[in-house]
């Protein structure tokens, strides 16, 4: 697949870096990619770095969203004719110390962060994954035979649940889907599945 890697840093560079070694073509953004020339080289010959413009224009099978939250608005709107149809995996997080105001009222709001997101990009087709595991663990704990970790996943439809549950798969974790966008509220900051770095067992037992 090829994979547009929205925001190049802890998250978004480990995956990348795992997707590339994968087989998977991987296309780092940043404003200044020719600043990710150390990461592109750690990930070998399949990723190269490329500006948001280029990357969106690509039209990537998939996109990982791994900006700070505050930056969905900005983006869904100045992107808005490029990711219709795509495959969009949010591993952000709303934090209001960080994002600000807009954070604040998503994590007050009904519906979480996720279902924030899919409004935003509403022409794509938006998977939730990755924001709950700790980098350093994604960093650390992939392509593992055994004792896997497991990653949570929601999906908006059977196109979304089906890519991201293969690129969970493909870099060694174990994929558990929690359901529906709506059903994402145990990923959010400070719910249950935040931060639980945790076998497949373990994270149904917490479902």
């Amino acid at each position: 697949m090829k994979i547009g890697v929205i925001g190049s840093g802890n998250i978004g560079g480990n995956l990348g870096k795992h997707w590339a070694k994968a087989g998977h073509e991987v296309m780092f953004t940043s404003r200044h990619p020719n600043e990710l020339n150390q990461l592109v080289q750690e990930a070998g010959n399949n990723a190269k770095a490329v500006s948001l413009d280029e990357a969106w224009e690509a039209k990537a099978d998939v996109y990982l969203l791994a900006t700070p939250f505050e930056a969905i608005d900005k983006l869904s709107e100045l992107y808005a004719g490029e990711y219709g149809g795509r495959v969009i995996i949010d591993a952000t997080n709303p934090y209001p110390e960080r994002d600000g105001e807009m954070a604040k009222e998503v994590r007050e709001s009904n519906r979480n962060a996720s279902e924030y997101t899919a409004m935003k990009f509403n022409t794509a087709k938006t998977a939730k994954a990755f924001n709950t595991i700790y980098a350093d663990h994604l960093k650390d704990r992939a392509f593992r035979d055994t004792d896997k970790l497991a990653i949570p996943y929601a999906a908006q439809d059977q196109q979304s649940k089906e890519v991201t549950q293969k690129l969970i798969e493909d870099i060694g974790f174990d994929a558990v889907y929690v359901g529906e966008l709506k059903d994402t509220k145990a990923m959010d900051p400070d719910q249950k599945l935040y931060g639980k770095s945790v076998s497949r067992k373990e994270l149904e037992a917490l479902l």
